[in-house]
């Protein structure tokens, strides 16, 4: 073999080990820069040899971000769910039934964690992965073999030896506590809505058609079952041990356990040592170990007799209340938040719990020092469910909602139809002010890096800004005079204040910080408006007849667009040199000739840019709109709830999926 492509083979080989060992089996043998080098050499080999290409070398973990959607498949075995018990008596009474029904038979249990997550089964075909299923309906699943490729923890290529030609093996796609949390943290920054827990956000990871953003948020996977016809051991716990010395991650809490006594040790251990996990669980599973054993036993419609679910309480905590904080957020609500004495819950500390507004806190009935139960279960903020009365000190007070700004004293006023108490001194209340620079410079909006919380606050208390308008009038040497700013990130603040008058229109619009306007409304509105004078005018009438505008986000707009000072803050936006109207070239004008000779079918909902937007993108960059799916089809534009008759027909003909993010991209939009 030529001596290049003998290097090919061995840096793949060695790269899979490495990545093993680090993300595995946690015993790396090389640094991050060694390990950096060495991928740097494979791609550039891989370069210089495109008849070398595979799906399964390490350099395709980091995913493309073109995907031709997903295709469906029905599974091999169907992915049947687990019968759940929720008391060590409803564990015991299946322990009782299974070995009756093997008339007294030696029987092994095997215990094992039930992770939070998102099913997935694996194919693997001469020790390489060949295709990876969700699990849809159980019978059906959608093909995600791209994104699973991009799971550093999932072997693309088996080491060590005995595996069959061809085997399953099902697991779990996680999404690790710390990258839940920052995911969450981006997505806040960005003002995009939060994931809820890390099953939510593991399972629509895997659905996304972008498998670069799927490596990006650094999912994790544990499995659980190897499936096959020649599987080197006759039970379940054996033939998983093969798994991981194949490279698998199984989890250290498989065990075999003999009789109940071991399993009723087994799940009051796993209750409480759960908490210190870098992964959701929400239970444990027992399983029959003898595979001949389970086909005795069978399966139910629904579910195999020869496993059983033990899903765990709700967890929560008892920690005693320090006190109750009144955050003001940048639109002036005020949050109350229970400050706590440190507990463990769900993998993380918590400190402060978020009681949401006065109705929730007066129906807890909170009392000064009371002791408080905290449940996180994968929230995305840890919440306060009830209080132990017997824990109550006598005569301790009730906690009372503030009837005051904490921050800047004015009186606070109640939205009407909402629980929430709002402060209504917009222009005078330093976390408002403070809140709305830090989102107006924020990534999704106008992207103004080096200013973060304490930068937003260390400018209004210097007195260099007042509203946001006043960051065009920001100088380098007013920001040097701030601890922590030199020449050099000064200037890269104020390059980053002048590169954010080339922000689109629809961003602006999301800037202002308008309530109850998000990116997506904030995009829709400004098209619909086209610029920012008719959009100052338009009444409620005509800002409800835009899509996803309600009667509550018109009148916020007008209202917004009411107030003088905000009038005057677009105004000096405007003088600044912000863009103020929406980008848009004469509608028959030819953009390009990049789509030239391809067809085009448009199927479903939009976000970005209409049905018609897309059609007159489409032919101005030299491409042609056709309204059914046939062979002379070249690409189908999806958007959401895509017509599944054109998604079959389309995956039937071979003909790419490409969500709107691709076709921007294909296009330069």
């Amino acid at each position: 073999m030529d001596p290049e492509k003998e290097r090919i083979e061995y840096l793949r080989r060695e790269l899979h080990r490495h990545n093993y060992n680090y993300y595995v089996a946690n015993s790396p043998e090389i640094g991050d820069k060694e390990f950096d080098m060495l991928m740097k050499e494979l791609e550039a080999l891989e370069a210089e040899h495109p008849e070398m290409y595979d799906p399964n070398s390490p350099t395709q973990r980091v995913g493309s971000d073109l995907s031709t959607g997903f295709e469906q498949v029905r599974h091999i075995y169907p992915m049947l769910s687990l019968a759940n018990t929720y008391s060590i008596d409803d564990v015991e009474a299946w322990f009782k039934r299974v070995d009756e029904a093997l008339s007294g038979q030696d029987v092994t249990i095997v215990g094992e964690m039930k992770f939070d997550g998102s099913g997935i089964s694996l194919i693997y075909e001469h020790g390489k992965l060949v295709r990876a299923v969700t699990r849809g309906d159980g019978e059906v699943g959608d093909v995600v073999t791209d994104n699973i490729r991009t799971i550093k923890s999932i072997p693309l290529q088996l080491q060590g030896s005995g595996w069959p030609d061809f085997f399953e093996i099902r697991g779990e796609v996680l999404l690790p506590w710390a990258a839940f949390d920052r995911l969450n943290a981006e997505r806040a920054e960005a003002g995009e809505p939060l994931f809820a827990n890390p099953r939510n956000a593991a399972a629509g990871t895997m659905k996304l058609l972008n498998p670069a953003e799927v490596a990006h948020r650094g999912l994790d996977a544990y499995l659980y079952y190897l499936l096959g016809d020649n599987l080197p051991y006759d039970n379940h716990y054996d033939n998983m041990m093969a798994a991981r010395s194949w490279g698998f991650k199984v989890s250290d809490a498989m065990t075999c356990l003999h009789s109940i006594d071991e399993v009723d040790k087994y799940i009051n251990y796993w209750d409480k040592a759960r908490k210190t996990l870098p992964v959701a669980t929400d239970g444990l599973v027992f399983k029959v170990n003898s595979l001949r054993q389970q086909l005795n036993l069978g399966f139910t419609a629904k579910s195999p007799r020869w496993a059983v679910a033990y899903k765990f309480a709700a967890e929560r905590a008892l920690t005693r209340l320090r006190f109750v904080s009144f955050d003001v957020g940048r639109m002036g609500i005020i949050t109350p938040v229970a400050n706590l004495e440190p507990v463990l819950l769900s993998g993380t500390v918590v400190k402060r719990a978020s009681m949401h507004n006065e109705d929730i806190m007066r129906t807890l009935d909170i009392h000064e020092d009371d002791m408080l139960y905290v449940e996180k279960g994968g929230e995305i903020i840890p919440k306060i469910t009830g209080v132990e009365i017997s824990e109550r000190t006598p005569g301790a007070p009730p906690v009372s909602f503030v009837s005051h700004c904490p921050a800047c004293g004015a009186r606070l006023v109640r939205v009407e139809g909402e629980a929430a108490w709002v402060c209504p001194n917009k222009e005078g209340c330093v976390p408002q002010i403070v809140g709305r620079i830090e989102h107006f410079v924020g990534r999704h909006m106008m992207n103004i890096d080096g200013i973060g919380e304490e930068t937003a606050a260390a400018l209004f208390a210097h007195g260099f800004i007042r509203n946001v308008a006043d960051l065009y009038d920001l100088t380098a040497m007013q920001l040097m005079t701030i601890e922590g700013f030199g020449a050099k990130s000064a200037e890269r603040v104020i390059a980053g204040i002048e590169a954010s008058k080339e922000v689109p229109f629809e961003r602006v619009v999301f800037a202002l910080s308008i309530p109850f306007v998000g990116e997506t409304t904030a995009r829709k509105v400004a098209r619909a408006a086209k610029n920012i004078d008719t959009l100052m005018s338009m009444p409620t009438e005509q800002l409800e007849a835009i899509e996803d505008v309600g009667s509550r986000i018109a009148a916020s707009i007008a209202n917004f667009f009411a107030d003088e000072q905000n009038k005057r803050m677009v105004e000096r936006l405007r003088v600044a040199g912000l863009k103020m109207e929406v980008a848009v070239a004469s509608e028959s004008q030819p953009l390009s000739d990049t789509l030239a000779g391809k067809t085009f079918v448009i199927s479903g909902v939009f976000a970005k840019h209409s049905r018609e937007e897309y059609k007159s993108l489409i032919e101005r960059h030299g491409g042609k709109n056709s309204g059914s799916i046939s062979k002379k089809t070249d690409y189908v534009l999806a958007g959401e709830n895509m017509g599944p008759a054109k998604l079959e027909k389309a995956n039937k003909l071979g003909i790419p999926v490409i969500s709107e993010d691709d076709f921007l991209r294909m296009t330069g939009e």
